[in-house]
């Protein structure tokens, strides 16, 4: 586990090995699922907002903390399933039911989204189409639509209604039928972007790649690699000022909801 320190002035980061004992409260707890999966864009608002956070890779044996230790949780992606029967995601799932128990604020992307709602009481399943890139397979680019609920949730606040996403996914969820409410939809896989409880929130694409995030998985995700490369450069260039924009302040957002920010 590691604590990261927001730097002073322009000296850089410092990370610092830490045991969870050490740890203090009121910081925010980061979870990667799979190494090259990192904060992103989360990161960069963290180091402007001069936020402390700590980081755990589930993909390097280290393990997902009690959340109670902090003020709020983000879990990122991953290549696994939320249906995986492995100690390390029966585990995960045990945590992030302790979050919604405790009101924790949460904000799950991708992978950390279908944990959300699989924690929650709803279902994860295969997707009908996978969805993979900037756009599917007839040019259209990949957009969340905000629900009613979703133009008046904070976690949208100062975004447009309609914005383009970045996707990586083979699974999808089905909600539970009470205690979740849909915020955002897509044209193939619908529920994009959900809301449990009072302040768990999940995303099912990306909001929080960088530029050398995006030129890293590009060269290693199995399911970007099978597509043109340079199709998937020329898209992200043509979007990349609104879609870097949108991720910035979607985590400023969040980091609001948790009283960080």
């Amino acid at each position: 586990m590691h604590i990261r320190v927001a730097p002073e002035k322009n000296n850089g980061n410092r990370e610092i090995p830490v045991s969870p004992n050490s740890l203090m409260t009121k910081k925010l707890l980061i979870v990667k699922n799979i190494t090259h999966e990192g904060a992103g864009l989360l990161e960069t608002t963290l180091i402007e907002q001069g936020i402390e956070w700590c980081s755990v890779d589930l993909a390097a044996g280290e393990l997902f903390p009690d959340p109670r230790q902090f003020s709020a949780v983000v879990v990122l992606g991953g290549p696994q399933s939320a249906n995986d029967e492995t100690p390390s995601m029966r585990f995960q799932i045990q945590q992030i039911e302790k979050i919604l128990h405790e009101g924790v604020p949460y904000l799950g992307i991708c992978l950390g989204m279908q944990l959300l709602v699989k924690a929650g009481g709803g279902k994860v399943v295969k997707c009908r189409v996978k969805e993979t890139g900037f756009a599917d397979s007839d040019d259209n680019t990949y957009r969340i639509e905000l629900t009613p609920s979703g133009k008046e949730d904070p976690l949208f606040a100062g975004l447009d209604n309609s914005f383009p996403v970045f996707q990586l996914h083979g699974e999808t969820v089905e909600l539970a039928s009470s205690g979740m409410e849909l915020l955002g939809t897509g044209k193939v896989c619908r529920n994009q972007a959900v809301k449990v409880g009072k302040n768990a929130y999940g995303l099912q694409c990306h909001f929080e790649m960088t530029d050398a995030m995006f030129y890293d998985w590009i060269t290693l995700d199995s399911d970007l690699k099978r597509m043109k490369r340079n199709t998937l450069i020329e898209q992200f260039e043509a979007l990349r000022n609104d879609y870097t924009a949108t991720g910035l302040k979607l985590m400023n957002n969040f980091l609001s909801i948790a009283c960080l920010a």
